[in-house]
């Protein structure tokens, strides 16, 4: 359960967004701040690390800029498909990059002797993977939202939302059940 808060306290930033940032514009502007604030407090008390506080520090700061200095609609018209897209991007690109984000929060759970083992590197991989396909698919939901292509809102909102819980999910459980694997294994 410790595990599940630090994931969600990870988020925050754009878990306040979500939840904030609806029917209105004044709302919108208000979880861009909020978003933005959790951003840079959470990195200078080191709450948070690694892409996703980069992605959320360069998107928070570039959308609230774009939103309530500049009154870009284009910008307003597309926040959910750009959040989505900054998380899949920044996500990917660790991948690519060979370090996967997940492994900031992965050594705070295992020896040092094990942050370069191969099996934590993959399993770290796996679960990044899913995060990026996660975020893929809600950006693409997102677009269908936006464009009224498609399903109902509602119908958007439950599958974006349930594949965001169904991920933290496997991010919280899979970790436990690779090592209950090599526990047998070893035995």
């Amino acid at each position: 359960m410790l595990a599940f808060a630090k994931l969600l306290v990870s988020f925050a930033p754009w878990l306040a967004f979500l939840f904030i940032a609806h029917d209105s514009l004044w709302r919108v502007e208000v979880g861009l701040v909020v978003a933005l604030v959790l951003s840079v407090v959470m990195g200078v008390l080191r709450l948070h690390r690694g892409i996703i506080l980069w992605v959320g520090l360069v998107f928070f700061s570039a959308t609230t800029v774009a939103v309530i200095v500049f009154d870009d609609t284009w910008t307003l018209k597309h926040l959910g498909v750009l959040a989505n897209g900054a998380l899949a991007a920044g996500a990917w690109l660790t991948i690519l990059a060979g370090k996967p984000f997940t492994l900031d929060y992965a050594k705070e759970h295992v020896d040092p002797s094990l942050w370069n083992d191969p099996q934590f590197v993959r399993s770290n991989t796996i679960i990044t993977s899913l995060w990026a396909t996660t975020f893929t698919i809600n950006a693409g939901l997102a677009f269908i939202k936006m464009e009224r292509m498609g399903p109902s809102d509602l119908a958007c909102e439950i599958a974006s939302y349930g594949l965001l819980v169904g991920t933290a999910v496997f991010t919280v459980w899979f970790p436990s059940y690779l090592r209950r694997k090599r526990t047998q294994a070893g035995t």
